[in-house]
């Protein structure tokens, strides 16, 4: 059997992780949570607060991606019943 190719590549998730890195209110944006990215923005203007914006940004990262991963195999399952 083939294998499908995935919504994201895993050169586009490497590039949304140094997203989150760098810039940790952008991340948010891009996984769709825009009041999260404003609360985290204001995190970043405080230079203190930046490396817990990061960290922050970095696990809804990983969260985004295990919350599509699950997407896909409910939805696969769902073919085969």
């Amino acid at each position: 059997m083939a294998r499908r190719m995935h919504a994201l590549s895993r050169g586009d998730r490497t590039v949304r992780y140094l997203i989150a890195l760098l810039l940790p209110w952008v991340a948010f944006l891009t996984i769709g949570k825009p009041f999260s990215a404003i609360v985290c923005l204001i995190l970043q203007c405080t230079l203190l607060a930046w490396p817990l914006a990061a960290i922050w940004a970095m696990f809804a990262v990983h969260d985004y991606h295990g919350r599509q991963r699950l997407e896909r195999a409910v939805a696969r399952l769902e073919q085969r019943a």
